[in-house]
């Protein structure tokens, strides 16, 4: 039975003593697996996501990747407080733009509406004159 491509990555991550590069690994794969460039381009996108949920590999930033087992809780664990404190930050933002659009947005229909009141007054002063 073929190995599978996450297969021939995790040989040839677990064959480096250093994190490697995503372009090497994969070249590394297309050559054992035998891949001709069109399917290679097709299955790279696919294989990039399923090395990104197969729980033996990690991200470390600049496209390398290594084995999970290597690395240490801290250096590869995201806090989520501090990914939720960017968001709510710029949520924050968002809001006050939005805010002072909204402002420029009503204060435009009330001059509008303050100049359609005096055109009402005039029509009435004119309709009670005759």
């Amino acid at each position: 039975m073929p190995k599978s491509l996450l297969d021939h990555a995790f040989d040839y991550v677990s064959k480096s003593k250093e994190p490697v590069n995503f372009q090497d690994m994969w070249n590394y794969i297309v050559e054992q697996a035998g891949l001709d460039a069109e399917t290679a381009a097709n299955k790279v996108s696919r294989f990039y996501t399923n090395l990104m949920l197969d729980g033996r590999f990690v991200t470390l930033g600049d496209n390398t990747w290594d084995l999970r087992e290597r690395q240490t809780f801290d250096k590869v664990h995201i806090d989520m407080k501090d990914v939720y404190s960017e968001v709510d930050e710029e949520e924050d933002s968002t809001d006050s733009e939005e805010k002072e659009e909204d402002k420029e947005y009503r204060k435009a229909f009330e001059e509008t509406s303050d100049e359609e009141d005096e055109e009402d007054e005039e029509e009435k002063e004119e309709d009670e004159e005759d």
